[in-house]
């Protein structure tokens, strides 16, 4: 069974996170940006932290190995979302240049992460370009889908097709619509959550029609998520590995239809950690690589 970066639903092999008590820190930091950063609500730090021991632990029963992102002064709460600042791939990491101004400097703090660990950097997005990981899922090995989104601009779409067509990746691009704009935590996988080669979670009053249909095309099976199981983020749904999906623990209809898809499915309770902050658990997490069948 060989490695690779190009997938969103093989058996994860490595994966950072940053637990909630190095992104949250203590509760006067909470209390000072949770509103200027759009959260909903102010987590509760002891809380946050016992949600987050229970989600890392369904990670370690995938025995993949996990990487601690640490504190850093630099940059805010939002960096328990650590998906968003890397894009990864088998030629190296892609630096991400966010959307959001406050999380402009969560790439940096990744970089230093990823270059002790001996990660290579591929390339960055540069201003005025702007990527962000949650706008990107991959298809296949060879195609990566992007949304173009409040977060992601056409330029930073561009600067992306020029450092993967080396490399013949498909880039798939996919024009979200404006939804509630800027402030909100609104990416492709929002709306997208593949979980096997052949099946995907998603929401489809949010949907492009024309990437509805070229999934059907490729033969995806489409596990759709009922309207009110969307702010819930019943969308929101990390693959650990094929049809062995993570997500919270507020979408009984999503999950059962997954499992009647032949999903094993683990939840966990992400009132404080990702409803708050509006990030699931693929937002959680950054794998690296993937194990997948040659």
């Amino acid at each position: 069974m060989k490695t690779t970066c190009h997938s969103e639903f093989g058996k994860i092999k490595t994966v950072v996170i940053k637990r909630a008590t190095n992104a949250f820190v203590s509760e006067r930091l909470l209390e000072a940006q949770w509103r200027d950063l759009h959260f909903l609500e102010k987590p509760d730090l002891a809380q946050s932290a016992k949600e987050f021991d229970s989600f890392e632990t369904i990670l370690k029963t995938n025995e993949a190995t996990l990487l601690y992102l640490p504190r850093d002064e630099s940059v805010t709460i939002d960096s328990i979302y650590c998906r968003d600042a890397v894009i990864t791939t088998d030629h190296g990491m892609i630096l991400c240049n966010m959307g959001k101004a406050s999380r402009i400097h969560e790439p940096e703090a990744l970089q230093r992460f990823l270059e002790e660990h001996q990660f290579e950097v591929l390339g960055r997005i540069q201003a005025p370009g702007t990527l962000e990981g949650g706008d990107c899922a991959w298809i296949n090995e060879n195609t990566l889908a992007v949304g173009l989104s409040s977060r992601t601009n056409a330029e930073g779409i561009r600067q992306l097709k020029r450092m993967l067509t080396p490399f013949n990746i498909d880039v798939l691009l996919v024009s979200l619509p404006h939804y509630k704009g800027l402030q909100d935590v609104f990416h492709l996988m929002s709306v997208f959550s593949p979980v096997d080669t052949d099946l995907a979670v998603v929401y489809p009053p949010l949907m492009p029609l024309d990437f509805r249909n070229e999934l059907l095309r490729r033969d995806f099976r489409l596990i759709e998520v009922p309207e009110r199981e969307f702010e819930s983020m019943g969308c929101n749904v990390l693959a650990i590995a094929p049809r062995r999906c993570v997500m919270i623990n507020e979408n009984p209809a999503t999950k059962a239809a997954l499992e009647k898809a032949g999903c094993e499915v683990f939840e966990y309770a992400g009132r404080e950690i990702s409803l708050k902050g509006g990030g699931g658990p693929t937002c959680l997490t950054r794998p690296i690589d993937r194990y997948v069948h040659e």
